[in-house]
């Protein structure tokens, strides 16, 4: 897929080798087509073996089934792969989804790219990625965006803690450096699970556009939103570790007890189903997937925004969506663990709100405290702004990762000399030269 000659103007070649891209809409894919668009722009060589769009639906949606299986996207030598996608993903279909798409990956031609970066999720399909490049010798760079081992354990399925735990040591282990989105998971890494190699921190950033909410009453009537009403609204993936049952029964409450609050969940998931069916879900207001415009307006349309995370889930990842939040100039209320790396993110960020994981009293009584305080309101929107303005950028992110890719290249230089063919073997060796397994 990518060659070892190069362009004399290109600072090396990179496969990306990930299980999420654009056009889905949210999760990891914005920051691996970010940086992968990024890369190509600043004159790397840039591949990227990736699924068709699946995500957060659980399938492939009509309208991507027709995507091209290679193609040239903003500079990126893209390759999309046919493999198991599970409907309705549990432990086992998701473990069967990730080793089918890695299988896919190890048996797709690569050619000889410079490094190899494997992005985790998906854990599985990384490990048979990373085993692949060792027997090219190709540096990897395994790019961390969740922890499965803390994972399993805070969603309540501890007995294959053990198991995952290894796996990602391992991948870890093997690969050249590791990548994490923060500094509390490099701890972590180092801590938790014995990692030895070099961790490095790149943030991700805000991918999205500041929102001026210069249609929001247009909005607000399109979506059937009464101006007298508090919109508290909920973007993103619906699964097991956002707990969005305190969601539905804080909406409950909130209409049991006569409030101004509404709750809208906005996105798709594994749980939806079972949210419109719990009690209660009446009391909530559930939209589909938005086009990037239409989503952008619903969220500044609303007057707070909502993080919710299962009670005990502490570590193992921060939300995507604060980065889209903080561009809102929006509060943002967050419903978790006050050990959490979200509570810590919200907390230096000064966003808004902070109330217990599953306390849907506590939540009713931060939403209504803080979308009837504007002022308040329009102080922790503002901060959140700014944070995300000297922290949370793609300019930054992608030269950090730039800075990865350079020591890892120089780290492996010294290997590859040692690799050099002598004059006497040249002939033998020619035909091998651009081989791929």
């Amino acid at each position: 897929m990518l060659g070892r000659e190069r362009d004399p103007h290109q600072r090396g070649s990179v496969l990306f080798v990930g299980i999420n891209y654009a056009p889905e809409p949210t999760g990891i894919s914005p920051y691996t087509t970010g940086m992968a668009e990024g890369l190509a722009a600043r004159g790397w060589k840039v591949g990227a073996l990736t699924s068709y769009p699946h995500y957060p639906w659980w399938t492939v949606p009509a309208e991507h089934d027709s995507l091209p299986a290679v193609s040239d996207v903003r500079g990126v030598r893209l390759r999309r792969l046919r493999h198991y996608i599970p409907r309705h993903p549990d432990s086992l279909r998701r473990a069967l989804f990730e080793v089918a798409f890695g299988v896919r990956a190890v048996c797709s031609h690569w050619g000889r790219p410079d490094a190899i970066v494997a992005v985790s999720p998906a854990l599985l399909a990384s490990r048979l990625v990373a085993l692949r490049a060792r027997m090219q010798r190709i540096p990897v760079i395994t790019w961390v965006q969740d922890i499965y081992a803390l994972g399993v354990t805070e969603t309540g399925g501890g007995t294959g803690a053990r198991a995952i735990a290894a796996i990602e040591r391992d991948l870890a282990q093997s690969s050249q450096r590791v990548v994490v989105i923060h500094h509390r998971f490099r701890r972590m890494m180092r801590d938790d699970l014995g990692v030895t190699q070099p961790i490095d921190v790149v943030r991700n950033w805000s991918h999205v556009p500041d929102m001026d909410g210069r249609h929001r009453a247009e909005t607000r009537r399109r979506l059937g939103w009464a101006d007298d009403e508090m919109i508290v609204l909920h973007a993103g993936a619906m699964g097991a570790k956002q707990g969005l049952e305190n969601v539905i029964e804080a909406a409950r409450i909130g209409a049991a007890s006569g409030s101004a609050v509404r709750f809208v969940l906005l996105g798709d998931g594994s749980q939806r189903a079972a949210l419109q069916a719990a009690p209660g879900s009446d009391a909530v207001t559930f939209i589909d997937p938005l086009p990037d415009d239409e989503f952008y307006a619903a969220l500044s349309a609303a007057d707070a925004l909502l993080v919710n995370e299962r009670p005990g889930l502490t570590e193992m990842s921060v939300p995507s969506k604060l980065t889209t939040y903080f561009a809102t100039g929006l509060p943002v209320i967050a419903a978790v663990d006050l050990s959490s790396t979200t509570y810590g993110e919200i907390d230096a960020a000064d966003a808004g709100p902070i109330v217990p994981a599953g306390d849907p009293v506590a939540l009713v009584a931060a939403a209504e405290a803080i979308c009837a305080d504007p002022v308040r309101a329009a102080r922790h929107g503002k901060a959140a702004r700014a944070y995300r303005d000297r922290l949370l950028t793609a300019e930054a992110a992608i030269s950090e990762f730039e800075n990865v890719l350079a020591r890892t290249l120089d780290a492996a230089r010294p290997e590859r000399a040692r690799q050099e063919i002598v004059p006497g073997e040249a002939l033998a060796a020619a035909t091998d030269t651009h081989s791929a397994i």
